[in-house]
C-alpha cells in the first residue's frame, strides 16, 4: 500500500488572493519521484513563470537527492515543466501579461496512478492590511472554536 503524500503550501494563501485553480503534471527524473514518494519535496519558495515558447515552468521547487541513487542523481533546484492543455496555458499566459498576476503553487500531490501533480493558483498579491486581515479572522475562529468546544 502506497501512503498519501500531499505537501502544502502554507504562505501561499497568507501572501496571495487566490482566483483560479488548475492541476498540472510534472516532468521528472526517476529520482525525483523517488525523493517525491518518501515525501522530500518543499515548494513554499516555488513560483511558476512561462519561456518563450509558451511552456510553464516551475521554478525553485526543492526536491531532495534520493539517497540511493548512484551518480546519476538529479540537480535539488532545476526547472520542472508543468504539463497542462494548451487552452490552459493560454488562457494563464494571457492573464500573466496583460494583468500582472502570478502564478504560485499550493500542493504537490501522488494521484491514484502514482503519477506527481502540482496543484497551481492564478493569484494577485495581497497588501499589508489584508494580511492583517487573515490574521484577525484566524485568531477569531481559533477563540470562537474554543469557546464551542469549552461551552459543550
Amino acid at each position: 500500500m502506497q501512503k498519501k503524500i500531499n505537501i502544502q503550501n502554507k504562505k501561499a494563501r497568507f501572501e496571495y488572493e487566490i482566483l483560479d485553480k488548475y492541476t498540472a503534471g510534472i516532468v521528472l527524473v526517476g529520482t525525483e519521484i523517488k525523493s517525491i514518494r518518501d515525501g522530500k519535496a518543499t515548494i513554499t519558495e516555488s513560483f511558476c513563470e512561462f519561456n518563450e515558447q509558451g511552456e510553464l515552468f516551475i521554478v525553485n521547487m526543492y526536491i531532495d537527492e534520493y539517497s540511493h541513487a548512484t551518480y546519476f542523481n538529479h540537480q535539488v533546484r532545476r526547472e520542472r515543466k508543468l504539463l497542462l492543455n494548451k487552452k490552459e496555458l493560454k488562457k494563464l499566459n494571457k492573464e500573466v501579461k496583460n494583468s500582472g498576476l502570478t502564478i504560485v503553487p499550493l500542493s504537490l500531490f501522488l494521484s491514484d496512478k502514482g503519477y506527481a501533480k502540482i496543484n497551481i493558483a492564478l493569484a494577485r498579491g495581497k497588501k499589508l492590511h489584508d494580511k492583517r486581515n487573515t490574521l484577525k479572522d484566524r485568531d477569531n475562529k481559533r477563540n470562537l472554536d474554543r469557546i464551542k468546544k469549552n461551552f459543550r
